[in-house]
């Protein structure tokens, strides 16, 4: 009934009730502040200690007072240093508490606790013990308890000969990729404190100093002395500092002083590449071109780099960073070995091939969070097939094609070639500029745009009629193997950096001379075609024609009518400028179509039943049908001339030209 106990007003129902205390009162009430100063008296210690303010403390739980120890919490160290209270450390690296620590010494800090406890029941000085599970500070790497232990450190001051205003000034003059890098590192470098270089461990690059055993201060020949250390360790490896009796260098100053037997911070030893790799490597250079590394590293590895590249250099080390994202799994979790969530690159080669792991880095906004799945992955494979059938494609259709004796020149090649040609010069420069501002992913969707649709889906389905039915060395043939040595000769370079493997098997079996690998090779120079204005169709709108008589034959092959596009015929029905665009071509419109008849006519002959289109800002009337005529073995075209000839009676009049005489001319396709 006589004891007293000062707690927080908000926290002494909650506080009686945890100690089983029904019957009490408040005997009197005062402001925290009142109490600052006030000498309390240890609980098992002869010494007292004074009750201070810490805006730390809360009323959410336990009494609204703790215990300071300035040197073992954040905290605490604020408090305790701005009440000029001792730095106390009686705790050793290696967890125990010190020798000469009263009661507890030699004893690991988290198997103490059940002896402070039986010392307090001893002094009766324990009003309540109780088994608590709470929230406590982990190392992130091996999850378990951290200890935090104030003690001497050394540091790179930031305000020291202007480093940081000299940082922030070099961040402005470097390409940041993406550009919110620079504002990142920018706002990082400005807020930093000094930067503590110090660590307590047994491995690592030694801090190589000698301080006096009691003023604390360096050797004053600290910069020979240092030379010395690193002759020795480059030499014979960083334990020649550990093993070294300071006598060695010292001589009789050896009893005055001691060795640092600290190690660098590892952010210091990454950050520190520029000198240690770039300026001692002739095939190197300084300031590097890139550095790459993930968007943790602002604070990381780009900045460690940073500072003591200007601090040495006065310069940055790097001229450009780029910041890639982290692998997540489907559920938006990021892969790490701990969670057992990653998918292994090895895995991935071993089943796929690496050029699908590759294609997969190339075709994600490396910029962003990266998704990776065994589903994503074969989406993958799925669009590395359509590419690598595109080459192999212009591969099988190049077979016994010398490009000496059999390409042609530019004046000499058909229109649609010549289109295709243009259309990859046009794409070069674009897929140069991606790589050029390391767009990977934009590579990948124009790099699959003209495999897939205007190559697959367009150019290379034209061509087929031409390859397999015109001549051997025919004008038409051998302008169609010309563009595709051409387009070949430059794909394989597009994908080179990406496809790796694919692009050298491709380089191994091209038609000419080729030196021995793709990667000595710079872009493919692809020939500048110069046609007539006059002469050179209106493919654009040509096409847009072309994707809407698609739509009208998918109407007819659902109801049966047709199979392939061959089957079919179609008129149409235009305004005067799109008339004389697809009139243009004549009889060579139906190979673009692929069909057996395409006939054009002005609008105002359009049937009843013909269906209205717009293509671009005209309109087209379209009449598909299932075509009547008889079908040549050959060439598949449903034709009226189909057996006009009665020593060919089941191939057309085209099909007879091209084997039994000089063969078709083609113009356009």
């Amino acid at each position: 009934g006589a004891q007293r106990l000062l707690l927080a007003q908000a926290l002494v129902e909650s506080a009686m009730t945890r100690y089983g205390i029904a019957d009490y009162r408040v005997v009197a009430t005062c402001r925290g502040a009142d109490l600052e100063g006030l000498k309390l008296q240890h609980p098992f210690y002869a010494r007292a200690v004074p009750i201070i303010l810490g805006d730390h403390v809360t009323t959410e739980s336990g009494t609204g007072a703790v215990h300071t120890a300035p040197g073992h919490g954040q905290e605490d160290y604020v408090a305790g240093k701005r009440y000029g209270l001792a730095i106390d450390n009686p705790v050793g690296g290696d967890g125990k508490f010190l020798p000469g620590t009263p009661l507890v010494a030699g004893e690991f800090v988290f198997k103490a606790n059940e002896h402070i406890i039986q010392i307090l029941k001893e002094r009766h000085a324990l009003l309540h013990s109780a088994a608590l599970r709470h929230s406590y500070p982990h190392c992130w790497r091996h999850k378990t308890p951290i200890i935090f232990r104030a003690t001497p450190q050394w540091f790179i001051g930031m305000e020291q000969q202007s480093l940081r205003a000299q940082a922030l000034a070099e961040i402005k003059k470097v390409n940041w990729i993406p550009d919110w890098g620079q504002a990142r590192i920018d706002g990082m470098v400005a807020n930093r404190p000094d930067w503590c270089i110090s660590r307590q461990r047994t491995w690592g690059v030694p801090i190589a100093l000698f301080i006096h055993k009691e003023t604390g201060a360096l050797h004053p020949q600290t910069p020979q002395l240092i030379e010395q250390v690193a002759a020795r360790i480059a030499e014979k490896g960083v334990d020649v500092w550990f093993d070294l009796d300071a006598r060695e260098l010292l001589g009789n100053d050896a009893e005055h002083y001691e060795k640092v037997t600290d190690i660098l911070d590892v952010w210091f030893d990454s950050g520190v590449t520029h000198a240690c790799v770039l300026e001692t490597r002739s095939d190197l250079q300084f300031p590097a071109d890139i550095y790459l590394e993930g968007s943790d590293q602002h604070r990381g590895w780009f900045q460690s780099s940073l500072l003591t590249s200007v601090a040495t250099q006065l310069q940055a080390p790097y001229k450009m960073v780029l910041t890639h994202g982290f692998t997540i799994d489907t559920s938006g979790q990021k892969m790490s070995k701990s969670k057992g969530n990653g998918i292994a690159p090895q895995d991935v080669i071993n089943t796929r091939g690496a050029d699908i792991l590759r294609l997969w880095v190339a075709a994600t906004d490396y910029r962003t969070e990266m998704n990776v799945s065994d589903e994503i992955l074969t989406r993958m494979a799925d669009s590395y097939r359509r590419i690598r059938n595109t080459a192999r494609y212009f591969l099988g259709n190049l077979a016994g094609f010398d490009p000496a004796e059999n390409r042609l020149a530019p004046e000499q090649m058909l229109s649609l070639d010549y289109w295709a040609i243009e259309r990859a010069a046009q794409l070069q420069a674009e897929i140069i500029a991606a790589y050029g501002n390391f767009n990977f992913h934009v590579i990948y969707q124009k790099l699959h745009q003209f495999c897939v649709v205007e190559m697959g889906s367009f150019y290379l389905d034209v061509l087929k009629d031409r390859l397999y039915t015109t001549p051997e060395n025919s004008i038409a043939r051998r302008s169609a193997q010309t563009a595709m040595f051409h387009l070949l000769e430059a794909l394989v370079r597009w994908m080179a950096p990406i496809l790796s493997f694919t692009a050298e098997e491709i380089w191994q079996h091209m038609p000419g001379k080729h030196n021995e690998s793709v990667f000595l090779n710079a872009w493919y120079e692809i020939p500048n075609l110069h046609d007539s204005k006059a002469t050179v169709p209106a493919w654009d709108v040509i096409l847009l024609v072309r994707e809407q008589v698609a739509r009208e034959l998918e109407k007819l092959r659902v109801t049966g009518a047709i199979g392939s596009s061959l089957d079919a015929e179609v008129d149409l029905y235009c305004h005067p400028a799109l008339y004389a665009s697809l009139q243009q071509l004549g009889e060579e419109l139906r190979f673009i179509y692929i069909m057996s008849y395409v006939r054009v006519h002005p609008h105002q002959d359009k049937p009843a039943d013909a269906v209205e289109a717009t293509v671009g800002d005209d309109q087209v009337w379209i009449k598909a049908q299932a075509s009547t005529y008889l079908k040549c073995i050959r060439c598949w075209h449903h034709r009226a001339d189909v057996g006009a000839d009665k020593k060919h009676p089941e191939i057309c009049a085209r099909c007879i030209e091209n084997i039994a005489e000089q063969g078709e001319a083609r113009r356009y396709a």
